[in-house]
């Protein structure tokens, strides 16, 4: 290109070639002022063709450029190199900033004596401000990551001690209080402060680490952690008169971390729940089959359902809510699609207005080298059916 503008110049061309150029051109002199500018250029720089041409190029270069691009030419005029190209900022009539891609190299005459420099300019500034949006974003997050670390510390220091009493308190009312031995109240409350220390105890091991380590994943039975979350929902289904059934075979295994699993399940139950349709019983459906390297988690319902047209590409995300509820935040899908991602899953959902939603879950199975580990059940409940 350098070589066609030289010779169009020599050629009294070098108009025509400048009339039609996308990005700015511009031949410089030896001391550094614009003897030939582009309409384009002009364009970038904001300036008039007359205007530019009474400036010179490191009057309206920033400063903290101007050193690498004057060491550079200084390395052009030696011969060290043939042309460089670098990313610099101009400042433009207006006095805003302008990033650039500055392409330069020196044409010499036959005596090989410099003559002039030959110089393309490339407006890059939109580029250079979603790369400044994203690093501004990526800082926050990080931020805000490192901020809901602490928190979750603080979080499940709090919940390890309130869980901690709760079963010392326990303790003293089955040894004070003989009818409790045979209460099956009193049982199912047992059962729910062993849940929630269970819980404690997982979310302690994730507030650990930061990122978690992905040699620590578990091959998860994932029948008896669906039955585990249909035990811990099971008061709100007979409350909302609903059936659960778990058809997951038990000898299938995800890949996973336990708080992740539970919380994936937990997440999808309660919403089946929530959004039921009155004019019926509540039927939820739990499956799962082998497919490739991934187990598919099912779970079934026939509910109010939605309209994937209207509000599909909504469905994950953050404070999103679809029907009249008050106990909808719009959290829960959110927090699940983002614990199936972090597995290196995915999760899809199939729906239709007032037939019910099929959610499915993709969960890596595991390898052969992976630890199995089966969901202990005090109780030893079957739990097929709620």
């Amino acid at each position: 290109m350098e070589r066609i503008i030289a010779d169009a110049l020599d050629a009294n061309l070098l108009p025509d070639i400048f009339n039609h150029a996308y990005h700015g051109i511009a031949i410089v002199g030896l001391d550094g002022k614009w003897l030939l500018v582009s309409k384009s250029l002009c364009d970038i720089l904001g300036y008039k063709e007359n205007e530019l041409l009474k400036q010179s190029f490191d009057k309206i270069t920033h400063k903290e450029d101007l050193k690498i691009d004057l060491r550079k030419l200084k390395r052009l005029l030696k011969g060290d190199i043939e042309s460089y190209k670098m990313e610099k900022r101009y400042f433009k009539k207006n006095g805003t900033i302008v990033w650039a891609q500055l392409s330069v190299s020196l044409v010499k005459d036959k005596d090989d004596k410099p003559k002039y420099f030959i110089s393309q300019v490339q407006d890059i500034t939109e580029q250079k401000e979603e790369e400044r949006e994203k690093e501004l974003i990526a800082n926050v997050v990080k931020e805000q990551n490192e901020r809901l670390l602490n928190f979750s510390r603080i979080i499940t220091h709090n919940l390890r001690t309130h869980a901690g009493n709760l079963m010392t308190l326990m303790g003293f009312v089955e040894d004070e209080i003989e009818e409790t031995k045979s209460s099956d109240s009193f049982e199912f409350l047992k059962q729910a402060i062993n849940n929630l220390q269970e819980t404690v105890t997982h979310l302690t091991e994730i507030a650990k680490f930061s990122k978690y380590d992905t040699t620590e994943l578990k091959a998860l039975n994932l029948h008896d952690y669906a039955t585990n979350a249909i035990y811990n929902v099971s008061a709100l289904a007979k409350n909302s008169n609903c059936i659960i059934e778990n058809n997951i075979q038990d000898i299938l295994y995800v890949t996973g971390i336990e708080a992740y699993l539970d919380s994936i399940l937990l997440n999808l139950l309660t919403n089946a729940i929530k959004y039921k349709a009155d004019d019926r019983v509540c039927n939820i459906v739990l499956s799962a089959k082998l497919e490739c390297d991934f187990v598919v988690l099912s779970v079934k319902d026939n509910g109010l359902g939605l309209d994937l047209e209207a509000y599909g590409t909504k469905l994950f995300s953050l404070y999103q809510t679809f029907h009249k509820n008050k106990d909808s935040r719009g959290v829960g899908l959110f927090i699940t699609k983002n614990q199936v991602e972090s597995l290196e899953g995915k999760i899809e959902v199939k729906s239709e207005v007032n037939k019910g939603s099929e959610f499915l879950v993709y969960l890596k199975h595991p390898k052969k080298n992976i630890t199995k580990n089966k969901k202990k059940d005090p109780l030893d409940f079957e739990n097929k059916q709620v």
